[in-house]
């Protein structure tokens, strides 16, 4: 995970700042991003030191490595549903081979800053952009080739997502559904190394930063370790016969 530079967190935490400040002041949610990984991880030590917890981070669907961050007045619930992100799908033909690449440099030169643009998933003939939805419609005007590929553009995208992030299945068992038993489990690491990320602050269990060891986790959370993998745990349990638990996810590639 590329780290961010003093003055990149700097700028990152008063943006933060501002729409929590926002969001008290006009009782309504306001928004930030789209976040790198790194920035999503900065962003909960902001917070966390601020005392704010009632946000969310976002990025389109499950499992996304661009995430919005949105920050929500008491009387509303978090919900991924509120979040100002539209997808917009690339068709373009079989034989024409457009990679993440090529798509981003397209969409920056149009004068489209990063952090409005979220995850570019690509497959053959298809690829679906993520972006904050004051963008999706001058996107949808704008561009007609990427790179020298006639693409045409459509509005949302329809099931299953391009495989463009893959994933390998892992399964084991583990002694308690504890976050640091599942994170040494998901990393093939010793308990006490897998205690040690959670305590620094380097896991997160839904989107939420977890320094709790004896934190509990479910079946389909999210588990994101700092510069080590994104994961699915798909089924915690049963349990075995010797009181052991069974686990079973999927390891973002």
């Amino acid at each position: 995970m590329k780290q961010n530079s003093p003055g990149d967190n700097a700028i990152l935490e008063a943006r933060l700042l501002d729409a929590v400040r926002l969001c008290s002041r006009r009782s309504q949610p306001v928004f930030v991003g789209f976040l790198s990984e790194a920035e999503a991880f900065s962003a909960q030590g902001v917070l966390r030191r601020e005392g704010f917890f009632h946000y969310l981070f976002w990025g389109g669907f499950e499992g996304a490595e661009r995430v919005m961050f949105g920050a929500f007045p008491d009387y509303l619930e978090p919900e991924p549903e509120l979040f100002p992100i539209c997808a917009v799908t690339a068709s373009f033909r079989d034989c024409d081979k457009l990679t993440h690449r090529d798509f981003l440099g397209s969409l920056m030169a149009l004068g489209i800053t990063r952090d409005t643009v979220g995850d570019l998933l690509i497959e053959p003939s298809r690829g679906v952009l993520f972006l904050r939805e004051e963008m999706a419609g001058y996107v949808q005007t704008q561009v007609e080739k990427i790179g020298r590929v006639g693409v045409r553009l459509t509005p949302g995208f329809t099931e299953p997502l391009p495989g463009g992030l893959g994933f390998e299945p892992f399964s084991t068992v583990i002694a308690s559904p504890r976050l640091d038993c599942v994170v040494a489990a998901a990393l093939r690491i010793s308990r006490e190394k897998a205690a040690r990320l959670v305590e620094s602050g380097g896991v997160l269990l839904g989107g939420v930063q977890i320094m709790s060891v004896s934190a509990a986790v479910k079946d389909g959370d999210r588990l994101s370790v700092r510069g080590k993998g994104r994961f699915i745990l798909d089924q915690i349990g049963p349990e075995t016969k010797r009181g052991r638990v069974n686990l079973s996810g999927r390891k973002y590639r």
